[in-house]
């Protein structure tokens, strides 16, 4: 009952809400003489940070419009390629300047499923864009998706990525953010060991639980403090009347946030009250990015409680992966099989979220990789945003990620098959030759 007691709250502070942000305009019309005095300012910054607390927050446009190539302006264009219930792959299409002959890395970037849309990426395109043809992974929230459609779990999660691989071809590179950093490793072991010849050139995991039991972080210790019978019977919900997804079993993305901001909560207050005074101050653009990194962080979407159950219990509480233990439909998960596809981890010296190592363990556990085909890289001074955005990916990491796949850009020897041994010629006894 605790979702629709959410969704009561939430329609019962919708008077509220209209009328703090009609109040707002009032303050902030440059019409109205108070607008011009501190008072004023600080009257509509009370009433747009009330309305701001207590909306909803819907799915964020990309908003990739145009890019800059070669100092030539390049028009960007969203187009859904590939689609499932619980998944649309979005290629990011551009109209390429006509004398252009490079060949750019096409890139499959796995969004996480982990409570956000898949355009908290957004940094993370735009700065790929230019130097490569970027697909992108756009997960549905669970309860816009009808019970009639089935279920999605973390087995789905990695049919889906080999589905994908198989659509978008054997050069293709895999980038895998955060949570799907497992899932996807996962995929690739598979196609491996099926000797599957749409096999990715090269897998980037970023920021991912691949082996939480090294230096586990406060959201690793409150799985593995839990059994998973807690999370089930606290956090599981139904999606409430009249949504789409009414009474399929989620995990709502309001609790995860809540999770997320009270790890944090000192910084999210002051973050609050900076943007107050920015306003009362007529600092637009300070504001203006507050405004931006909020309507992001704040827009979340509900996970399947299958899929949500499953990952913790296999990745955070038994540590599957790292122990040879993880299975695919009844299928061992061998890492071992990666032989042909190059592996890039990348990690933050200050990520909260995955520590430093877990991603690093990817090594460890795909011991089959050649040397000249493996390279880890610890960004220093970020947390765990900072491993996909911001000023450190854009001049860091995402140039040695770049170069990385352009290295492993060429197809991967499909390994021979095992020679039939040589039938052998029939031979004669000494008895037989003799009589003979």
């Amino acid at each position: 009952m605790f979702y629709q007691f959410y969704e009561l709250g939430h329609a019962a502070m919708f008077p509220w809400r209209t009328a703090a942000d009609a109040m707002r305009m009032t303050y902030a019309n440059p019409l109205n003489p108070m607008s011009r005095t501190t008072f004023g300012r600080a009257m509509a910054a009370s009433f747009e940070l009330f309305e701001r607390t207590t909306r909803r927050y819907g799915k964020p446009e990309f908003g990739i419009d145009e890019i800059s190539i070669n100092a030539q302006k390049v028009s960007v264009h969203e187009k859904i390629v590939w689609e499932r219930p619980f998944c649309s792959l979005i290629h990011f299409e551009r109209s390429m300047p006509a004398n252009y002959r490079g060949k750019n890395p096409k890139i499959l970037v796995v969004a996480p499923m982990s409570g956000h849309y898949a355009t908290l990426l957004r940094g993370t395109v735009e700065t790929l864009l230019p130097y490569a043809d970027v697909y992108i992974t756009d997960w549905t929230d669970a309860r816009m998706v009808p019970l009639s459609d089935g279920f999605f779990d973390l087995d789905d999660f990695i049919d889906y990525i080999i589905s994908m691989l198989h659509f978008m071809g054997a050069d293709t590179h895999v980038m895998a953010v955060c949570q799907p950093s497992v899932p996807v490793l996962a995929a690739v072991a598979q196609m491996e060991k099926h000797n599957d010849g749409q096999v990715p050139r090269s897998m980037t995991l970023m920021g991912g639980p691949i082996d939480t039991r090294k230096n586990p972080t406060a959201v690793n210790e409150l799985a593995e403090n839990r059994p998973i019978e807690w999370f089930r019977d606290n956090v599981i919900m139904r999606v409430p009347w009249p949504q789409p997804g009414f009474m399929r079993e989620v995990y709502p993305g309001f609790l995860q946030l809540s999770g997320f901001m009270s790890m944090n909560l000192d910084k999210h207050m002051i973050a609050q009250k900076d943007f107050f005074q920015h306003l009362v101050v007529n600092d637009g653009d300070s504001a203006e990015k507050h405004r931006e990194f909020y309507d992001e962080y704040l827009a979340v979407m509900d996970l399947t409680a299958e899929f949500y159950l499953q990952t913790v219990e296999r990745v955070f509480i038994q540590h599957a992966l790292p122990k040879g233990e993880f299975m695919h439909r009844d299928e061992l998960i061998d890492p071992s099989a990666i032989k042909r596809v190059a592996l890039l981890t990348v990690e933050g010296e200050n990520d909260d979220i995955s520590g430093v190592g877990q991603t690093k363990a990817a090594h460890d556990i795909c011991p089959n990789i050649p040397d000249d085909k493996r390279m880890h890289y610890m960004q220093p001074k970020v947390g765990h945003y900072g491993v996909f955005n911001g000023s450190r990916f854009r001049s860091e990491i995402a140039p040695r990620i770049l170069d990385f796949m352009r290295t492993h850009n060429e197809a991967p020897k499909k390994p021979a098959p095992a020679a039939k041994p040589a039938a052998k010629r029939p031979t004669r006894s000494r008895k037989t030759a003799k009589s003979a």
